[in-house]
């Protein structure tokens, strides 16, 4: 069995899971999301344990086991905790910040970059005097989050000459050696 799979998936307090069929529904302080399951996939709720079970051990069975129980726990923690994540803009004129749901940043392009983030993101920008700028998101949807975590590095992945670029607060780059001099 599925090691992931078989881990039961405790429901805090003020959460509330509905699963009628193919659908799982979690709401909780932090707000309210849903998602579909295959057919072949059930969940067992009772006493606040969500366990999750599978028909047979075929290959895409034992799959789909872990790949849904990783997604509800996470549906649970989000709307329960509510996931953050903090990006670092390096560079020289990097810069960042918002207005609302527009995030405006200068990242040595010809021009800046407007996005546009959706309502379930809060964001928040910092610029502290000595330290790179940070972009700072948080939402009860991970696969969301992440989502625009990614298209946000997408803009300016880090380069591996000087690590100029957005990167993840944490990320550790593979950084190369330059040009070394040539041997007369």
């Amino acid at each position: 069995m599925s090691r992931i799979g078989k881990a039961p998936i405790t429901i805090p307090a003020g959460v509330e899971v509905n699963f009628d069929k193919a659908c799982v529904k979690v709401k909780g302080p932090k707000g309210e999301l849903e998602q579909t399951l295959k057919n072949d996939i059930a969940l067992e709720i009772s006493d606040g344990i969500i366990n999750v079970t599978r028909p047979t051990n075929q290959k895409r069975h034992r799959a789909m086991h872990g790949l849904y129980r990783s997604l509800v726990a996470n549906m649970v923690q989000g709307v329960h905790e509510g996931f953050k994540l903090n990006l670092e803009l390096i560079g020289v004129g990097y810069r960042a910040s918002n207005q609302g749901q527009l995030l405006d940043l200068v990242l040595g392009h010809s021009h800046h970059v407007v996005f546009e983030l959706p309502q379930e993101i809060k964001v928040t920008t910092e610029t502290l005097k000595g330290k790179n700028p940070t972009i700072m998101l948080e939402s009860h949807d991970k696969q969301l989050l992440g989502h625009v975590a990614a298209k946000i590095r997408s803009f300016r992945p880090p380069e591996p000459y000087k690590g100029k670029g957005v990167k993840f607060v944490g990320e550790q780059l593979r950084r190369k050696a330059g040009k070394s001099a040539s041997k007369t």
